[in-house]
């Protein structure tokens, strides 16, 4: 399903092709999450602004700071929303037979705390200086607790750390972690995983769009 939707945002937003100059752009980075609500930040905005998002998955902060200045490139992005920490929180397992080899009894985590908060602030660090867009972190998203590679408090361990962080350099926040939780309940795919069904994906669209056009209105 995730590829399906990764196939959807390359046609939906031109991946590949010029951009129209007289319309505001939107850059979103982030993991599977985003790429699953970003086609529908896409049709809520329509024609209002194009909205791109990095190709592929962003997976964790370490993936960001080799890649992050071929993602940004040299487009004069308006605004640029970002999310690492469902991979950095991950713990995996060569041996695990779990997707991802996710494995939070014998795995190792990704980041630890204190390499998530360093990472983050050399990112927005870089961004701040490649860029003069409009910077807004989207925090991380729910975590069920039966999921096989990942501690649900884990996801408020690291939001609040990513928060102080976006505190210090003046960043916005988009914090999805509250209305995930709740949307995570009725349209979530289930107890071991941090995914959604389109139906969910739509609803986080809606609520990332509405924060993204309420600061379009600076523009």
């Amino acid at each position: 399903m995730i590829k399906s939707i990764t196939l959807s945002i390359l046609f939906l937003l031109g991946f590949g092709t010029s951009f129209n100059q007289d319309k505001l752009k939107i850059l979103i980075i982030g993991d599977s999450i985003s790429i699953g609500y970003t086609p529908f930040v896409q049709e809520y905005f329509s024609d209002q602004a194009i909205i791109y998002h990095n190709p592929g998955n962003a997976e964790h902060t370490g993936t960001g700071i080799q890649k992050i200045e071929e993602w940004i490139g040299e487009e004069d992005w308006d605004i640029i929303q970002f999310n690492w920490g469902l991979w950095d929180l991950a713990y995996r397992h060569p041996d695990s037979k779990e997707y991802g080899n996710r494995d939070k009894v014998n795995g190792k985590i990704t980041s630890s705390l204190e390499e998530y908060e360093q990472n983050l602030d050399s990112l927005v660090t870089f961004i701040q200086k490649k860029t003069d867009a409009k910077l807004i972190f989207a925090t991380t998203t729910y975590v069920p607790k039966k999921e096989a590679g990942r501690f649900a408090k884990d996801a408020q361990r690291y939001n609040k750390v990513a928060k102080s962080i976006m505190k210090k350099h003046g960043v916005l926040i988009n914090d999805l972690y509250p209305p995930s939780k709740k949307i995570h309940s009725k349209l979530g795919l289930g107890e071991t995983d941090v995914h959604y069904t389109p139906e969910g994906y739509k609803e986080l669209g809606k609520i990332v769009y509405e924060f993204l056009k309420d600061e379009l209105e600076d523009f």
